[in-house]
C-alpha cells in the first residue's frame, strides 16, 4: 500500500493519497482544489487516481472533489448522512453515496464508513484496512477528531446561520466519540487539520497520532459527562472567517473547474472596485492607493484574504506579476477565481494618494488615557486582558463593523503585535476614517506599562 499525507500550510489542511501498488489504483481523501501535487506524486509512484472522497462538506477550503472527477475520470464517494439541508448537489452520475456501515474498496485496500456527526451532520470517517492484514491500520477522521482536540460543532450556526444547531452538533459529537472508544490503541489517527486551523480551539501541530495517545491526552475523550463536554466544546471557539459561509455553499453545490489563466498585468489611471495591496505593512503605510486593503503576501495571506474578499466583485491585486500563478492557486483554495488584473507594485507611485501614521508603544502609553482606542484582537484575547475604555471589534469585521468614533478623530488601533491592526487600519482608511493609526507591537508592546482589565 502507498500512503502520502499532504499539508497546505496556508490553511492548515491535511489531505491524503492512498494507493494499491498491486492494481495501480489510488484515491484522494479530502482533496484540495489545486490537484497538481497529487498528480505528480501519483505519476511518480506509477499510480492512477481512480477515486476520491471527502469526510464532509468543508467550510474552510474549496474542495477539489468534483475536479478529480472531471480531470481524472475518477469515481467519487460522498456522504449521504445528515438531513436534506446538507446533501451534496450536482454530483456526477456515477457518484456513490455513503452511509455508516458501508464498505468500499480501492484495489486491495478496504474503507469502512463510520457515521461521525457533530462537526457537521453529514460527517463521516473512513477506517482503512490493507487487505491481507486482519486489523484496521488507521482512520481518516476529517474534522471529527484531531490531534489533541475535536472539531467544533458551531460552524453551521456561526458561519452558515442555521440557528440552534450548535448544541445539537455538540451532543452528536459526544455520541460519535463514544462510538470510537472501542478502537485499539495502535489505530492511527489521520486528521483533516493541524494547528492554525479555525476548525477547532487547540489543534496539535503533530501531523498524525494514535488512538491510544488520544485516549490518554485528548480532553474530549476524557470528558466525564455529555453536559460537561457540551459546555467546553461550545465555549470560546475562535471567530470563523467570513469566507466559511461561502465555502459551505459552494462545496455543497459545486464549483467550476479550476484552471490557470493569463491575468492582465497593467497599471490603469484609476483603480476601482475591490483592491488588495499585497506589500508589507510598512511599505503600505508610507503610501497607498486610497480604498485598497493591505493584506501582506505571507503565510497568513489566504486566511486574512478570507475575512475581506467579496465573492461578487472582480479583484485587482497590487503585487508581483511573476507570482500570478501562485496568487491564482492561493485564492482558488478559498473558492475565488476572479482576479481581474495585477498592478505591479513598483508601478503605483503615480496612483498613491494616501498614507497612515504608526504609533510606538511608548507614544501609546503616553496618550492612551485620553485616546480613542480600537482593539481588533479576537474575543478570547480581549477577555484575557484589555485597555479599560477601549472599544473591541474583531479585525475581520472592519468592513461592516459599527465604529463609534468620528471619521476625523484620531483612532489608535491595536491587536496583539501589530499585524492584524495594520490590516484593520487599511480597511478603516478605505472607509474614510482619516486619522486611524496603527500601534506598533500591539498589546504585547504596551500591556506591562498600563493598567489592564479582564
Amino acid at each position: 500500500m502507498f500512503f502520502r499525507q499532504f499539508f497546505d500550510s496556508t490553511l492548515s489542511q491535511y489531505s491524503y493519497l492512498v494507493g494499491c501498488q498491486k492494481t495501480g489504483e489510488a484515491i484522494i481523501i479530502d482533496p484540495a482544489r489545486v490537484l497538481d501535487e497529487y498528480k505528480a506524486v501519483a505519476d511518480a509512484e506509477g499510480l492512477k487516481i481512480t477515486h476520491a472522497t471527502e469526510t464532509h462538506i468543508h467550510a474552510d477550503f474549496a474542495s477539489g472533489l468534483r475536479d478529480v472527477s472531471r480531470k481524472f475520470d475518477a469515481t467519487l464517494f460522498v456522504s449521504d448522512e445528515g438531513d436534506a439541508d446538507w446533501k451534496y448537489q450536482n454530483m456526477p452520475k456515477d457518484t456513490v453515496f455513503l452511509n455508516g456501515g458501508d464498505i468500499f474498496e480501492v484495489g486491495n485496500i478496504q474503507f469502512e464508513v463510520l457515521a461521525t456527526p457533530g462537526h457537521t451532520p453529514e460527517s463521516i470517517s473512513f477506517l482503512l484496512t490493507d487487505n491481507g492484514v486482519d486489523e484496521p491500520m488507521g482512520i481518516f477522521t476529517g474534522d471529527f477528531l484531531f490531534v489533541s482536540d475535536v472539531g467544533r460543532p458551531d460552524l453551521l450556526e456561526k458561519a452558515a446561520h442555521f440557528e440552534g444547531t450548535t448544541e445539537i452538533g455538540a451532543k452528536d459529537l459526544y455520541d460519535s466519540l463514544q462510538k470510537i472508544k472501542k478502537f485499539d490503541d495502535h489505530l492511527q489517527i489521520w486528521p483533516g487539520h493541524g494547528a492554525g486551523s479555525a476548525c477547532g480551539k487547540s489543534l496539535g501541530a503533530v501531523p498524525l497520532s494514535t488512538f491510544g495517545y488520544e485516549r490518554q491526552f485528548n480532553w474530549a475523550l476524557q470528558s466525564p459527562s455529555k453536559a460537561d463536554f457540551v459546555k467546553e466544546i461550545t465555549n470560546a471557539q475562535p471567530e470563523p472567517p467570513n469566507y466559511f459561509a461561502q465555502m459551505k455553499r459552494v462545496n455543497k453545490e459545486g464549483l467550476p473547474a479550476f484552471n490557470l489563466k493569463d491575468v492582465p498585468v497593467e497599471t490603469p489611471e484609476t483603480l476601482n472596485g475591490q483592491v488588495f495591496d499585497l506589500r508589507n505593512s510598512n511599505a503600505f503605510a508610507d503610501g497607498f492607493v486610497r480604498g485598497s486593503i493591505n493584506i501582506p503576501y505571507n503565510t497568513g495571506f489566504v486566511k486574512q484574504a478570507g475575512w475581506f474578499i467579496d465573492y461578487n466583485q472582480p479583484l485587482t491585486i497590487i503585487g508581483k506579476q511573476e507570482l500570478s500563478e501562485q496568487y491564482q492557486k492561493d485564492l482558488a483554495s478559498i473558492g475565488f477565481d476572479d482576479i481581474a488584473r495585477i498592478v505591479p507594485e513598483d508601478s503605483i507611485e503615480s496612483l498613491v494618494n494616501d498614507s497612515y501614521e504608526k504609533v510606538s508603544p511608548e507614544t501609546f502609553v503616553d496618550k492612551y488615557e485620553n485616546a480613542n482606542i480600537l482593539d481588533v484582537r479576537g474575543q478570547g484575547e480581549y477577555d484575557a486582558g484589555h485597555v479599560g475604555h477601549g472599544i473591541h471589534r474583531h479585525h475581520g469585521t472592519m468592513r461592516d463593523a459599527d465604529i463609534p468614533f468620528d471619521k476625523n478623530e484620531e483612532i489608535l488601533v491595536h491587536c496583539k503585535s501589530g499585524g492584524r491592526s495594520a490590516i484593520a487600519v487599511s480597511v478603516l482608511k478605505a472607509r474614510g476614517y482619516k486619522n486611524a493609526k496603527n500601534v506598533l507591537k500591539g498589546y504585547d508592546g504596551f500591556k506591562d506599562e498600563i493598567e489592564v482589565k479582564k
